[in-house]
């Protein structure tokens, strides 16, 4: 992989990179407060949004946002989705605004995995879809290796299971990308404000072609926990879930952009996705055009069908 256009893209995910059947009675009641109802499901690492009502046991749908996002950047996809889903949007503490709570310290995306599993298991759910987009698509992986019988799907959007070898090149390993990934969370949190924030400018407008959507993700970016947005990318950068894919029993598909920097294209990135995923030989690959990594805010129709399309 070429190493400026692979740091270029790694760049774009520091950033924002960021049920089955709930009854009513497992519902917080405190819609006046949010505008919308949580799941009485109690944990530091996230907080869960109800929406909908599933039409079987089955039909709910688990959206996990990506690095220092919010579940917002979902509502163009819920606004699309064919009726009878259930909808359980996952907030991740510290970023966009919520407090930090249990991942002001150390690794994110392992951990919310392991609650997800447990908020799977203690809401009853039945086999439910998972989509994540960014960290969390590292997030839905985790959660689909790690336990297996407790997701029906798995889709991934615009995310690799090793951002090693962006860093390291094609050799990279945990161990060796581990300096440089403290050496990307040191700088993250030692730049001043201005300079950082003036970085989550720039790296927002190359994640969304679409202008007028910038603002929402840019806000969500801002009002994050600085130093759990700097710990989760040092985690996804020294994370390989490569040998772990195997362990996937869920149909899986992957949504994913062309890599827009020098060297790189369609092809080439078709490349590296097929090389990504070879552990995971069934899982769809499918490149989305004319989209930066947000595709659900640049291809909101486009990436409705597709998942409704999975859905299915």
């Amino acid at each position: 992989m070429i190493r400026t256009a692979a740091s270029a893209f790694a760049l774009l995910l520091a950033a924002t990179a960021p049920a089955l059947a709930v009854p009513t009675a497992a519902l917080a009641q405190s819609p006046a407060a949010h505008g919308h109802q949580h799941a009485d499901f109690e944990s530091g690492r996230f907080h869960v949004r109800v929406e909908g009502e599933a039409s079987a046991p089955g039909r709910d749908l688990i959206l996990i946002p990506g690095l220092s996002s919010h579940p917002d950047v979902f509502n163009g996809l819920i606004s699309r989705l064919e009726p009878g889903w259930r909808i359980h949007a996952v907030h991740v503490a510290g970023f966009s605004g919520a407090p930090a709570e249990a991942n002001a310290e150390g690794p994110v995306a392992a951990p919310v995995a392991a609650e997800l599993a447990r908020y799977i298991a203690e809401q009853g759910l039945q086999k439910p879809v998972v989509i994540g987009h960014s960290m969390g698509g590292t997030i839905g992986m985790m959660l689909a290796a790690r336990h297996p019988d407790s997701v029906g799907k798995l889709m991934v959007v615009d995310m690799i299971p090793f951002m090693g070898p962006m860093f390291g090149g094609p050799t990279a390993t945990p161990e060796s990308v581990a300096p440089i990934a403290d050496q990307v969370r040191a700088g993250m949190l030692a730049a001043p404000v201005e300079a950082y924030n003036a970085q989550l400018v720039g790296t927002i407008n190359g994640m969304i072609n679409t202008e007028s959507e910038r603002a929402g993700p840019l806000d969500q970016a801002l009002r994050s926990d600085r130093t759990v947005s700097a710990n989760a990318y040092r985690e996804l950068i020294v994370t390989d879930l490569r040998p772990e894919l195997p362990n996937i029993t869920a149909p899986v598909e992957v949504l994913y952009v062309a890599f827009n920097a020098p060297g790189m294209g369609a092809e080439v990135t078709d490349g590296i996705y097929r090389a990504s995923f070879q552990t995971l030989p069934s899982a769809q690959l499918t490149r989305i055009d004319d989209s930066a990594h947000f595709i659900m805010l640049d291809q909101p129709e486009v990436f409705a069908a597709e998942v409704n399309a999975f859905l299915d």
